[in-house]
Order: C-alpha cells, then sequence, then structure tokens
C-alpha cells in the first residue's frame, strides 16, 4: 500500500469518526439544560470524583501485567515499566489522535523500548481485544438477568433473551474461529491461501497470508493454558475495577442505582466505542451513558448528563496527560505517534513470518512444503 493511499484512508476513517460523534453528541444533547448539567458537575463530590477516576485509570497498568503473559511466547522476558508506558502511550493516542491508531501506536511504542517484532506485538493485542470483548460481553449480559435490571420496553425489545442469544451464536462462531487458528494453524493457513487464491489477485494475496502467519505467531499465549489462564484472570480484573470506578462516580453525583448498573453502563459504553469515532470517543461515550442511565435505568437526564460529561472528561484527562508525559520521556513526538500505524503496516506488508525472530511459518512448523 503507498504512502498516498495510506493517507487518504487514514482521512477517511477520521473523517467518519468524527462526523459520527459530532452527530451523536449533537442529537443527544439536543434537549438538554446546560446550566443544569454544569451545576451537577459542580455539586460532585470531589474526593469520590478522584477516587472513581483513579480506579478507572489503574486497569492501565492490570492491561501492562496481562500483556506480559501474552508476550511470553514472543518473548519470555519483558519489563513491567516499557509495557505500561506503552500502553499509555496507545490509550493516549486514542484520545487525541484520528483513526483509532492506538494499537499501532503501543506495538511501535514497545518496540522503542523492547526487542519484540512489530507484527507479533500487534497480534497479542488483537488477542487483548478478544478476550476485552469476551469478559465485556459477559459482564453485560449478567447484569441485564440480575434481579432489578429495569424492562426494555422503552428501547422497544420485547425479547432481550433472544438478543443475548444472537450475540452470544456470533461470539461462539468466532471463537471456534481463533480455535482452529490455534490448534491447526498450518490449515488455517491453507484455507486462507486457498480463498485468497479464488477472491484476490496475487499482488494482495502474499501479503494476506503473511500477516496471518504473523498473527499466529503473536497468539502464542492460546496454545500455553497456563498463560491463557493468566491473561484470562487479569482480563476480568481490567473490566472489575473500572466497574468500581463507575459505581464510585455514580456516588460522586449522587445517583443512586445498584452495582450491576455500573457493569452494564461501562459495558455498554465499551462495546459503543468500538465504532468508528472522533478522538477521545466523545460523542459516543455520552449517547451511550445517556441510554444507559437515563433512559434504561430513568436517572434524570441532567444528572446523567453531569456524570457523563463530568466523568469522560475526568478520565480522558488523566489518561491523556499521563500518555504525553510517558510519549516525552520516550522522545516520541505526537507526529511520530501517528506514523506508527503506516510503520506496523509496512512490516506486515513485508514477509512477516520472517520479522518473527527465531520462528518458521505456521505452514512450516506443520511439514507443509
Amino acid at each position: 500500500m503507498t504512502r498516498g493511499t495510506r493517507r487518504a484512508r487514514l482521512e477517511w476513517k477520521a473523517a467518519v469518526g468524527i462526523a459520527l460523534g459530532v452527530g451523536l453528541l449533537v442529537y443527544t444533547l439536543r434537549d438538554v439544560d446546560a446550566r443544569e448539567v454544569l451545576g451537577e458537575i459542580g455539586r460532585a463530590d470531589p474526593w469520590l470524583f478522584l477516587l472513581a477516576v483513579a480506579a478507572t485509570t489503574a486497569p492501565m497498568a492490570i492491561r501492562a501485567w496481562r500483556w506480559k503473559a501474552l508476550l511470553q511466547p514472543v518473548r519470555a522476558e519483558t519489563a513491567f515499566r516499557s509495557r505500561f508506558r506503552a500502553t499509555m502511550i496507545g490509550f493516549m493516542a486514542n484520545n487525541v489522535l484520528p483513526a483509532r491508531i492506538g494499537e499501532f501506536a503501543r506495538a511501535y511504542a514497545l518496540s522503542r523500548m523492547e526487542p519484540v517484532p512489530l507484527v507479533a506485538s500487534l497480534g497479542t493485542l488483537v488477542l487483548e481485544r478478544i478476550l476485552d470483548g469476551i469478559v465485556v460481553v459477559t459482564f453485560l449480559f449478567m447484569a441485564m438477568a440480575l434481579p432489578g435490571f429495569p424492562a426494555l420496553d422503552a428501547l422497544g425489545v420485547d425479547d432481550p433473551a433472544g438478543a443475548a442469544r444472537v450475540v452470544m451464536a456470533i461470539m461462539g462462531g468466532l471463537l471456534v474461529v481463533l480455535a482452529a487458528l490455534v490448534l491447526w494453524p498450518g490449515r488455517a493457513v491453507a484455507a486462507a491461501e486457498a480463498m485468497a487464491g479464488r477472491l484476490l489477485p496475487g499482488s494482495f494475496r502474499r501479503p494476506l497470508i503473511d500477516a496471518l502467519e504473523a498473527f499466529l505467531a503473536g497468539i502464542g499465549a492460546l496454545r500455553d493454558p497456563r498463560l491463557l489462564f493468566r491473561a484470562a484472570h487479569w482480563s476480568v480484573w481490567v473490566w472489575l475495577v473500572p466497574g468500581l470506578g463507575f459505581w464510585l462516580g455514580f456516588r460522586a453525583f449522587d445517583i443512586h442505582v445498584p452495582f450491576a448498573a455500573a457493569l452494564f453502563l461501562q459495558s455498554l459504553i465499551a462495546l459503543s466505542v468500538s465504532l468508528p469515532s472522533a478522538p477521545g470517543f466523545f460523542g459516543l461515550w455520552e449517547a451511550a451513558a445517556r441510554l444507559g442511565l437515563h433512559t434504561i435505568y430513568g436517572v434524570p437526564l441532567e444528572k446523567a448528563m453531569g456524570f457523563a460529561i463530568g466523568f469522560h472528561m475526568g478520565g480522558f484527562l488523566a489518561v491523556t496527560i499521563w500518555g504525553l508525559v510517558h510519549a516525552w520521556q520516550l522522545g516520541l513526538s505526537l507526529g511520530e505517534v501517528e506514523r506508527s500505524e503506516a510503520v506496523v503496516e509496512r512490516a506486515v506488508e513485508g514477509d512477516a513470518a520472517s520479522v518473527v525472530r527465531g520462528r518458521e511459518p505456521a505452514r512450516r512448523q506443520e511439514g507443509r512444503p
């Protein structure tokens, strides 16, 4: 992919995300009294608010601990400080730069501090997102299944259990695909080559297969039950701790809903911001908070939006400032962070199998020519 094509794609993704974010923000705040919202923010308990923001920021350290298990098959020992700094830089990039390049920035930042191949590092982050998705969806439906969860009549959902079954079926299908990639990597590559041979021209086929092989090298933790258990264990805490932060945030804004509401809202927001978004997820975050707190749980509109705007800004500033400090300490400019996507993509488009040091391509490991 040429530099001009990359730039055009980046600008297109950024434009879509910003347009969606602005549109949702305008729609969400269309009938909100701004003075009342500011009043709710001003009346929030400052100590509970700071404790809530700390609880939602703490999982950055937990993510760094989890990343060690995911990176173990690629590189046995990596420093916690390197993983933590790279994590903060990646999340900061999502807050201030367009097109959701945080994962690329995170892999790139780690490669500046540790001898970890870029493509394999990116593969571990894809696996991390899969684990996050499983936990988030589990928490969402667990909260919905608990006694006291409000009816969804206002949303026109007559059969929430049916909707849950559809989502779980989709996740089950994805897990089957992932299991096939882990258990039979050579056969998976062969199937991908056969399909790509029928659908794609040669210039696209080889880079795609190389990228798949490199990704398979980056998900080695799934082949080790001990590492997989450690990663899954930390994944629960990655989302349970910020759930506590949401609950403390509710208390800071004098919102009295059960802890299950915190798990539900955090999961709803996490799923919402997976869509194309503006930097910092503005618009999507507030729309999901309004839906969860006001529409479903019946919290007064201005109080719900006071929490949404105040709490979102608190977490945004904490992560952004901390990430910028780590980028400065590492000597990374925002321009270099923004270019990290192109750097990682060039590594993917090259001979990805040779990027993973000391390992053969997946198809050769199973004796294929």
